[in-house]
C-alpha cells in the first residue's frame, strides 16, 4: 500500500521544493493563456523564502516530496487573500488542493482573524474554477492581473470554511 498525503505548515526547508513544485504546475495554466510570464512563473526563489516567513504557508507532502502547496496572507480590509493553489500534475484530483485550500482557511481564520478568503483565477481556469466553486467560494467580480491575464475574483465568508471540512 503506497503512503498518505499529509498536510502541514511550510517550513523554510521547503523553500526549493516549492518553487520548483509551482513551476512545474503553473506551466498548464501559462498554456492556457499563451502567456509564460504569468506570476507563479516569474517568481524568484528568494521571493517564495520572504512568503514562507510573512504568509500562512502549508504544503502537501508524499513522503518527503512535497506535492503540493497554498499560501494565504491578510489584506488591509480583513480578508484573507489564497494564491498559488498548486498540486503535482500526477495527484491532481484526490481532494488534495481542497484538503490544502481547508488547511489555509483554519489557519487564516483562526490564527490570523480572517474575516473572509478571496482568490482569484484565470477566467479560461475551469478545473479550478470547479474547485472553488465545490468548497463554497462564489464570483464576487473580475480583474486583470498583473501579467495581463482576465483573472475571475471569488470569496466566501470565514465561517464557511468549516462546511468545506
Amino acid at each position: 500500500m503506497g503512503m498518505s498525503v499529509t498536510i502541514s505548515v511550510a517550513t523554510e526547508q521547503d523553500a526549493e521544493q516549492i518553487f520548483r513544485l509551482q513551476y512545474l504546475c503553473f506551466q498548464s495554466e501559462a498554456a492556457l493563456y499563451g502567456n509564460y510570464r504569468i506570476a507563479p512563473l516569474v517568481q524568484t526563489l528568494e521571493s517564495v523564502r520572504q512568503e514562507l516567513v510573512s504568509d500562512c504557508v502549508f504544503v502537501a507532502r508524499l513522503g518527503d516530496e512535497v506535492v503540493g502547496s497554498v499560501r494565504g496572507s491578510i489584506t488591509e480590509d480583513g480578508a484573507a487573500a489564497i494564491g498559488k493553489l498548486c498540486v503535482h500534475p500526477r495527484l491532481q484530483g484526490h481532494g488534495i488542493g481542497a484538503r490544502l485550500l481547508r488547511a489555509a482557511e483554519a489557519a487564516l481564520a483562526e490564527e490570523r482573524g480572517a474575516t473572509k478568503f478571496r482568490l482569484h483565477t484565470g477566467h479560461r481556469s475551469e478545473g479550478n474554477l470547479r474547485l472553488y466553486r465545490r468548497v463554497g467560494y462564489e464570483t464576487v467580480g473580475t480583474a486583470e492581473g498583473t501579467d495581463g491575464v482576465p483573472m475571475i475574483v471569488l470569496e466566501k465568508a470565514a465561517g464557511a470554511y468549516v462546511a468545506t471540512a
